[in-house]
């Protein structure tokens, strides 16, 4: 990135065309990128840049772009999956792993049975107790009528 610079800049004086040295320093820190603000900050605030020399800034400046490189660099390992392998000879791991595969299948299946009657229990019903029996009067023991609308307790009334 700094190379186009000083490639511009020994373009410039072949045609005849010089800037001075403080005026050089000024546009490189201004033509900079946002991400290289607190950098052009802290050159400036340090430094006196009517004195500066280019090649110093240049220095200061292509260190600083090798050492955010370094650090993005660092990040993406840092960023890389991990994988655990499992191991098999641990037979009180695995039972709890089936246990734990088990329990989770009964809750997906619970789940989508959700509104359903699933466990609903069917006993098998006798014949007599599957026919609807007619009522029968407590009092004269006769069917098809209640205690309440019997003929015997109207009649004692």
């Amino acid at each position: 990135m700094f190379t186009r610079f000083t490639t511009i800049i020994n373009s410039l004086k072949n045609l005849g065309k010089s800037y001075p040295n403080q005026k050089l320093v000024r546009k490189i820190l201004r033509c900079l990128p946002k991400c290289w603000t607190p950098k052009v900050t802290t050159i400036e605030e340090a430094k006196d840049l009517s004195t500066l020399p280019l090649e110093q800034l240049l220095g200061s400046l292509m260190t600083h772009e090798t050492t955010m490189k370094n650090h993005e660099h660092v990040e993406t390992k840092k960023k890389k999956p991990i994988a655990l392998k499992a191991s098999k000879d641990d037979s009180e791991s695995h039972g709890d792993g089936d246990m734990a595969l088990i329990t989770s299948k009964l809750k997906k299946f619970l789940k989508s049975q959700k509104g359903k009657k699933v466990f609903k229990k069917k006993f098998p019903q006798d014949e007599e107790s599957s026919k609807k029996e007619e009522p029968t009067c407590y009092e004269c023991k006769k069917p098809s009528h209640f205690k309440r609308e019997c003929p015997n307790v109207k009649n004692k009334a």
